[in-house]
Formats: structure tokens, sequence, C-alpha cells
């Protein structure tokens, strides 16, 4: 008896990672497979008879609206696209490219456009770049004519445009870094220079970086919900769905076609990606490239650079500005600047609105923790046992990246409205923890990807010697894996908290009452209205600096812990 007894014990550590794996699962399962396909199940179902049709869908695209919505969507993304390819394809080369001074700098203020959401800085922009905003008031007195920047489907192409070109820039740059310079020289050797050089070796070689970033903005730009709104532009896809749902409701199958086409679209643009990419070979001879050979300007080439570059930095942290003079104006309109500047925004901010902001800490930092209790229990699961279909776990995990914010909170709404909260008459769908779960299942892939990367630094051997030394399985993640993954760990939590802080489209659709709202809905609501945009605008420069501050601190300490590997 007592030897089986031993017998069981040694074999229940093993039994651990499948325990896990399946907790895991059934969390993924129920809170974003099943809502997901719900609305998918919803959008072929007849709402009358419940059998499964394709009316929904015929009915979709014999509205005038409904087709006009799908078309501004595909034409607002790939617009978005060619814009963001102009921002960010000049910057990468030439911070890849030639010597100049500044293009540390440069590269910096580039990125500070992801720190702030889209939906922020829209209202900013109309008031420098809209039909009556700084810009256009100045052309108007001196030069007698206006440019419509910010009209209708202008503003949100311009908005999201230079909020998600920092994605270009970050893969353009990354492929301008592994290409071979030998393969320059060559085409150098046999004459072949400047635009020439740039269209038939440079471009090519640099393709992977170029559509992986172009299919992130394009699905980024087609599901987004927020700018739209602000901007009263409704004729989109996402505004569609969400005004369906919160106007008619959760039972009007129009708001899951929609829904189900965002997904179609989100994956379709990464598969079109895959498919770009396949098939054709951009690998280089040298390990790592080498980059481009970089090449001192001349002074009039360098003047040309600058101006480009100071240009396009001016228009892509334009929102900031504007919102960060929005935040202190007393009042802005038909101006150039506000006639004046106060420090009431930010009080009313801090009083009137300060739930807002404990409740942002609050629900991104339990979203935070989840997303790094189960992103190191994947990426453990994955690298470090051999439990049958744990890639699978994995894929489930990163297939959030193709799901809408807008799809999952019609989902919960759909899937969850009729579920009661133990002790409680409230649905789980207009409780507050359900926030938390949605945000933490749409930042899960970003948390994901931080800690495999901390784990792969952890050499497996050391975890070999702490169980032969008669540590259990738990007491080495405990006392060895988990302080050596440290800094990516940390880096999961910043990443997951900065980005889940800012997040409008799921939060839009789940908040059932003001008082368990975040800041992002708090900017929302104070936008809507002229009066409020101060206050506004204050909650946006004080998310600016959460997410500022939580970006700053994860690449401190995973520059820390490379060091500490080093």
């Amino acid at each position: 008896m007592a030897s089986a007894t031993a017998h069981l014990s040694s074999r229940l550590p093993s039994l651990r990672p499948y325990a896990v794996y399946g907790v895991i699962a059934l969390f993924l399962i129920v809170f974003l497979a099943f809502p997901v396909l719900k609305v998918i199940f919803v959008a072929f179902q007849d709402a009358n008879t419940g059998a499964l049709t394709l009316v929904n869908f015929h009915d979709f695209f014999a509205n005038s609206l409904f087709r006009e919505s799908f078309f501004n969507s595909l034409y607002v993304a790939c617009a978005s696209v060619v814009l963001a390819s102009v921002f960010a394809l000049p910057l990468a080369y030439f911070t890849s490219r030639f010597n100049f001074s500044g293009s540390v700098v440069i590269q910096t203020l580039s990125f500070i456009p992801l720190l702030m959401p889209p939906f922020i800085g829209a209202i900013a922009m109309q008031l420098l770049l809209g039909p009556n905003g700084s810009v256009n008031l100045l052309l108007r007195d001196h030069f007698g004519f206006t440019i419509p920047f910010m009209h209708g489907l202008n503003g949100v192409i311009l908005v999201d445009s230079i909020h998600y070109f920092p994605f270009l820039l970050i893969n353009l740059s990354a492929s301008l870094a592994n290409i071979d310079r030998s393969m320059e020289e060559a085409a150098q050797t046999l004459g072949s220079s400047g635009l020439r050089l740039f269209r038939r070796i440079v471009l090519p070689l640099s393709m992977p970086g170029f559509v992986a970033g172009a299919s992130l903005v394009f699905v980024k730009v087609f599901d987004d919900l927020g700018t739209p709104l602000l901007l009263d532009v409704s004729k989109l896809l996402p505004p569609q769905a969400y005004l369906r749902i919160t106007s008619i409701g959760i039972s009007d199958p129009m708001g899951y076609v929609i829904s189900c086409m965002l997904v179609a679209f989100s994956v379709f643009a990464m598969w079109v990606s895959f498919l770009g990419m396949r098939g054709k070979d951009y690998a280089t001879v040298q390990r790592g490239g080498g980059g481009l050979s970089k090449r001192d300007l001349r002074p009039a080439e360098s003047a040309a650079c600058y101006i480009v570059v100071l240009l396009i930095l001016a228009i892509v942290l334009a929102p900031h500005i504007g919102l960060l003079l929005l935040s202190f104006g007393t009042i802005w309109s038909f101006s150039v600047l506000p006639n004046g500047y106060t420090l009431a925004h930010y009080h009313q901010a801090f009083t009137t609105a300060f739930g807002f902001i404990t409740n942002t800490v609050l629900y991104a930092g339990l979203a935070g923790l989840i997303d790094v209790l189960i992103g190191t229990a994947i990426a453990y699961i994955g690298q470090r046992t051999g439990v049958p279909g744990r890639k699978w776990l994995d894929y489930l995990a990163m297939a959030a990246l193709a799901i809408p914010g807008v799809v999952i909170g019609i989902g919960y709404l759909r899937a969850f409205n009729n579920v009661q909260m133990p002790f409680s008459d409230q649905s789980m769908a207009s409780w507050w923890g359900v926030i938390v779960i949605a945000l933490s299942v749409r930042r899960l892939p970003y948390a994901l990807r931080a800690c495999v990367a901390g784990l792969q630094q952890v050499p497996a051997s050391l975890e070999e010697a702490s169980q032969n030394l008669g540590a259990t399985s738990v007491k080495t993640i405990w006392r060895i894996v988990a302080p050596l993954m440290s800094g990516g760990l940390v880096a999961a939590f910043v990443t997951s908290f900065a980005t889940a802080a800012v997040e409008l489209s799921a939060t839009l659709m789940l908040v059932s009452k003001e008082a368990d709202a975040p800041i992002s809905y708090g900017i929302y609501l104070f936008m809507q209205a002229v009066s409020g945009r101060g206050a506004g605008a204050a909650l946006g420069i004080i998310a600016v600096v959460i997410v500022g501050i939580a970006t700053f601190l994860s690449h401190q300490l995973v520059a820390g812990a490379r060091r500490k590997m080093a």
C-alpha cells in the first residue's frame, strides 16, 4: 500500500501540466472561442426559425447603407496603408541609409504615436486641421482657400495613418537592417544607383517587413471603432455594428453579420501577408545581413532630408500637440490657438473623473496579471513539456489578434447576457469583471510573446539541475525559472497593462454603468460635448502619460534582463 502511494505521488507532478493545460484551454474556449463562434453562428441563423441561412448576408448587401459602409471600410483601410507608407518609408530609409545627426531622436519620436490611441487625438486633429481648424484658418486668411484634411473619411484615414504608421516603420527598419550590404554593393558595381537601386534592390528585399507592417495597419484601421465615432463618421462597418447592437439590441442579426465580416477580413489580411511571402526567397548571405551601407550626405541632400523628416514628424506628432493645447486651453473655437490657458481641466479630471482613472488602473492591472499568469503557463507548457496539442494552445491564444474589440464586446453580450452572477441578480454581461476578462483576452497575445521570449533565455539545464537536487517542479519554477525570466514577466505585464489601459472598442460595448467605466470610456463621454472636451483632453494626456511610463519601464526592464543574460 505504501509503495503504491509513493508511486502515485511520484506520478502526480507529471499530471500538473495537463491540469494547467485544461484550465487555460477552458478559459480560452469560454471567453474567446465561444463568444466569437456565437457571433458567427448568429450571423448565419434565421432570427425566426433558428435554421442556418444566408438570408442575413443577402439582406446586408441589399441595404445601400451597409454596402456603402462595407466599401468605405475597405477604402479607408487601403488608403491608410498607402498614407502610412508615405510616412514610414522615408523615415525608415533615411535613418537606415544615411549618416546624419539626430537619427536616434527621429526614430524615437516616430514611435510616440503608438502611445496614444487614435480616438484620443481625433478631436485635437479637428481643431488643428478641421474645416475651421488652425491650419485652414491660416490658409483662408492668407491665401483664400482651405484643404479638406479632416472632411468625412479623410479625417479617419489621416488620424489612423498617423497612429498606426509606426507598425510599418518598425517592420521596415528591421528588414532594412537585415539586408545583405554585399548585394547592394554588387548592384552598384553593375551601375545601379539612386532611385533604380532603391526600386530594384532595396525595396524588394525589404518586402517582408513592409507586408507584415501593412497587414497590421490594414487590420487595425479596418477594425477601428473609436475614431469614426468621435469624428461623427458612421458609414463604416465597426460603427454600424456598434450602432445596431446599442440602438436595436443584441437580437438584431445585422450587428452579427458585420462582426462576422470584421473577423473574416482580419483573418484575410493576415492570410494575404502570409501568401505574399510564400514561395519567395528574401534570405541574405551574411547572418544578420549587415544592413545597408550608410553614406554621408552632401549639404543640399542633408537639408532636403531634414525638411522631409521634420514635415513628417510635424504631421505625426500633431495629435499630441493639439491634445496638449486643448487640455490647457480655456476656449478654442474658430481660432488658431486657444484664447487662454488654465489648469481647470486637469482639476476636473482628478476630481469628477477620478473614478475613471482608478477603474483603469484596477482593470488594466488585473488584466496584466491574468495575462502574465496565462502567458507564462502557455510558454512553459509549449517549451518545457511534451503535452499533446501544446502548440494549439499557443495558436488559440494568438488568435485574439485577429478578433476586433467590437466583436469581442458583441460576443460577450450575446453569450453572457442571460448568465446570472452567483448570489446576485446581475447579468454576467453587465458585471465589471467581464471588462477585465475582455481586456485580458484582447491583450494576451502581446504578453504571451514577451513570456515566450523570457523563457527562451532560461537554459533548461538549470531546471534539470534543480530537480536533480531534489526540488519539485513547482519549486523549480518559483525559485529558478520565474526569477531568471523576471524581465520578460514584467515586460509582459507592462505591455498588457499599457495597451489595456486605453482600449475602447470592447469596453464601449461592455460598460453597463458609468461608475464601472475606465478612462477610455470617460474620454469618449467628455469628447461628445464641446464643453467637456478640455477635461477629455486632460484625461487623454493622463492616459498617454500612463502608457508612456509603462512603455518606458517595459523597455528598461527588458534591457536590464538582456544585460544580465549577456
